[in-house]
């Protein structure tokens, strides 16, 4: 009777075919993914390139000045950064409640049929294109809520572009924000009853708390997609040609991608010039502060997760 034959590490490593199509597939994922970076990478440099040419053809202190007038030489980023915080707050006031509240009733209160036909629903609400919600803001909401509020009768303001960007981006928070919830495991729950705890407090002081990274996460998402929203702006918000600096949101005002907008569709774009250069310089602005919030977002969900 002959001795079994040893086994040796060729034999662990599987077929041959098998070990080539994983490598091909691991090469394609590979490629996939360099190639996202090389894009970046490459979209970077082109806005790098001419923002340094912006710069060089302006007197820094305009940088300073409290109005944003590009055709007459002024780029006081203060007045479209203030513009782009103002609608973002404003976005996520009303965001915020109700998309957690949204999130908290299909994860922790509607039967699973309510949450098969809610949720489709509310995604469905995400594809709304913004230049709808732009005229949607323009003569419902501007006419029937802000300028009574606000007491005037004016019809572009940032507040009624805010509460515009606010309905766009509440489906992104209760949608992400839901999933967070729903995926808490479930003896959570249950432990938390069989301690006679009742359905309002196991849904905010046990689920609440163990999803609070994706939570976190759903409204820095938020906060980055309404920093960047343009339509909505372009139309409610009154910012055409340019702006002067104001914190009023019951005025008009400008904001960075509306600021890009004008300088990209109108005159200034034919020929360039150092009008069309500050488009560029704009659009870096917003990527790094877009980039700051992803980077702060990540550290906070793996720092939560890991402390959870």
């Amino acid at each position: 009777m002959s001795a079994p034959r040893q086994i040796s590490l060729d034999d662990l490593k599987g077929d041959a075919s098998r070990r080539r199509r994983e490598r091909i597939i691991r090469a394609v994922f590979f490629m996939a993914a360099g190639l996202a970076i090389v894009i970046s990478v490459a979209i970077v440099l082109s806005l790098l390139g001419d923002s340094i040419t912006f710069l060089q053809g302006i007197d820094p202190g305009a940088l300073l000045d409290g109005a944003w007038q590009p055709r007459s030489g002024e780029y006081g980023l203060a007045t479209i950064i203030s513009g782009t915080l103002v609608i973002s707050v404003i976005a996520m006031v009303v965001a915020a409640p109700l998309g957690l509240g949204a999130a908290i009733y299909l994860a922790e209160y509607a039967s699973p049929r309510a949450r098969g036909i809610l949720k489709p629903i509310l995604e469905i609400l995400a594809t709304i294109p913004s230049v709808v919600l732009g005229f949607f803001a323009l003569t419902v909401l501007s006419p029937t809520l802000i300028q009574p509020l606000c007491g005037n009768s004016i019809p572009f303001t940032l507040a009624s572009a805010g509460v515009a960007v606010g309905v766009l981006v509440t489906p992104l928070v209760a949608s992400i924000s839901e999933d967070a919830m729903y995926a808490v495991p479930g003896h959570l729950r249950e432990a938390s009853y069989g301690l006679g705890a009742t359905k309002r407090t196991t849904s905010l002081r046990i689920v609440v708390p163990a999803a609070v990274s994706g939570i976190v996460a759903s409204l820095i998402v938020a906060f980055s997609r309404a920093l960047g929203e343009t339509m909505i702006v372009a139309i409610a918000a009154g910012g055409v040609g340019g702006a002067v600096f104001s914190l009023d949101a019951c005025l008009p005002g400008q904001t960075m991608t509306g600021a890009m907008t004008v300088i990209a569709i109108g005159s200034d774009a034919v020929g360039g010039g150092v009008a069309f250069n500050s488009l560029f310089f704009v659009g870096l602005l917003l990527f790094v502060m877009t980039l700051g919030l992803n980077l702060v977002s990540e550290r906070f969900v793996r720092r939560m997760r890991k402390g959870y």
